[in-house]
């Protein structure tokens, strides 16, 4: 069914409510594993509320989904047909963003894979709603490489207090200071890894909502460029304290990146 097609919300789709106790219990098992992504699912969803709703309804008032909905391409295949870009400039988004993917093991359809781990099909609707959700999930690695955080902890919380302040989920914000509060606790600093969240969530406060721009039109562009268009600023709190880690002491826990992890 193309997305013009597509109702709103599909008659059988069950918005649930807030139930933070559910996103506790979940949030507890992300922290025994933090690799486990569907638990992140799990926490959004059971946080989410009907807000999602009325966001989806503003954005498709908009020139920019009108636009995205009658060109109606496949985000993930076109993100991850790398070959599609690989003549595109070394600065280009499109070659950063390819980086970052294989350098990190990653592609757009392995998110798709996890979050479908969480939500069986049988709870997935061909409605805008189901398109909404799905494309704030598939640009979620392309905001690393354009907000320049990266997959280490810290780079995380960052980027979801950057999210947040773009969709305003309360299950995104929730999981940053949580995360926060934990990379505080192991690695026993606290001024500058708040100082990185809250910059965080400035910068995404003075950004373009990146998910409602056409961004596979940007890819073959300078990322300087686009970071310019889209007034996405530069994390210089995040890098701070990234650099004050590599000065601590080890300690338990995982809040220290490894190289790979920050670059």
């Amino acid at each position: 069914m193309s997305l013009l097609d597509r109702p709103l919300v599909h008659r059988n789709r069950k918005v649930t409510g807030f139930r933070p106790v559910k996103a506790l219990r979940h949030f507890g098992k992300l922290v025994q594993d933090k690799e486990d992504t569907a638990q992140v699912f799990h926490i959004i969803e059971a946080l989410k509320g009907k807000k999602s709703l009325r966001q989806m309804e503003a954005f498709l008032g908009t020139d920019e989904a009108q636009h995205l909905m009658q060109r109606d391409e496949d985000l993930v295949s076109s993100l991850d047909n790398h070959q599609r870009w690989a003549d595109c400039a070394p600065n280009s988004l499109a070659r950063k963003y390819i980086e970052f993917m294989e350098r990190e093991g990653l592609s757009a359809a392995g998110l798709v894979e996890e979050s479908h781990r969480f939500k069986p099909k049988s709870e997935r609707f061909e409605d805008l709603y189901e398109w909404y959700i799905e494309r704030l999930r598939d640009t979620h690695d392309l905001f690393h490489v354009l907000t320049g955080y990266g997959r280490d902890p810290l780079g995380e919380v960052c980027l979801l207090g950057f999210s947040y302040e773009q969709n305003h989920s309360p299950g995104v914000i929730f999981i940053a200071y949580m995360g926060a509060r934990q990379i505080k606790k192991e690695s026993g600093l606290s001024g500058p890894v708040a100082a990185a969240l809250a910059e965080g969530r400035r910068l995404g406060r003075e950004a373009k909502k990146l998910a409602h721009q056409d961004l596979l039109s940007m890819l073959p562009d300078d990322i300087g460029e686009v970071r310019e268009r889209l007034n996405v600023g530069r994390p210089d709190a995040y890098r701070n304290c990234l650099r004050i880690f590599e000065t601590l002491p080890d300690r338990e826990g995982d809040w220290k990146p490894t190289s790979q992890q920050a670059a």
